[in-house]
């Protein structure tokens, strides 16, 4: 997609938003339904904030965000080289990636049940988990694919200027990374209602699921 800077007239929606206004929403939205349904990061997500509160779950969460909007912005500006160089780099990414899942879920299903948010201080430093969960999302080129299909159908394909791909990319972060601070203040909350047994089996069953995703993504690539 070509991109240019030249001063464009300022639009309005059928609702009366500016143009830009618009496609921050379309953003919006887009981050929200891209965050949305529940896969390994979830999981991810809701582990973190099981085990060590509120702001180590949207740390992790952040770095999906972060992950969200290179992919949204290799999409909505057309860097076409930069999407082919992960996409040959797919096999080795998906290796290390789907190996991690299973180490992760291999930890949580034989680790103590955590101490509650409120009894747990905060001790290390939040980059691991942003780092971590960053990678993870990154480990998936394909998301480029998926951007650029959602763009394609929603119209987005026709924003021809940087400003404008710009604010897309801002709402696409913007949106993910508020999924990720809603869902983890809902399981913080959630962490002083439930009994560590229950918390156990939690841990358990996501467990399974995180070394499922992984292995699922090893024998996809045999």
């Amino acid at each position: 997609m070509s991109l240019s800077t030249r001063a464009r007239p300022i639009c309005m929606s059928p609702r009366g938003m500016t143009e830009t206004a618009f496609l921050f929403l379309k953003g919006l939205l887009l981050g929200l339904s891209i965050a949305a349904p529940v896969g390994p990061i979830g999981l991810l997500c809701i582990r973190r904030s099981l085990e060590a509160g509120f702001w180590p779950g949207v740390a992790g969460g952040f770095g999906t965000a972060v992950a969200d909007a290179v992919y949204a912005a290799i999409a909505a500006f057309g860097l076409t080289a930069v999407s082919s160089l992960l996409l040959q780099a797919q096999g080795a990414l998906s290796i290390v990636g789907g190996a991690a899942l299973v180490w992760l879920g291999w930890v949580a299903m034989t680790g103590k049940p955590p101490e509650k948010a409120a009894d747990a201080p905060m001790t290390r430093s939040l980059w691991p988990t942003f780092a971590s969960t960053f990678f993870l999302t990154m480990a998936n080129p394909a998301t480029i694919l998926t951007f650029a299909a959602i763009f394609a159908g929603l119209g987005l394909a026709a924003v021809d200027t940087a400003a404008g791909a710009a604010v897309l990319v801002t709402g696409v972060f913007l949106g993910s990374l508020g999924w990720w601070a809603i869902l983890s203040g809902a399981v913080t909350l959630l962490r002083q209602r439930i009994s560590d047994t229950v918390v156990l089996w939690i841990n358990r069953a996501s467990g399974a699921a995180l070394a499922g995703f992984g292995a699922a993504l090893l024998v996809g690539l045999i």
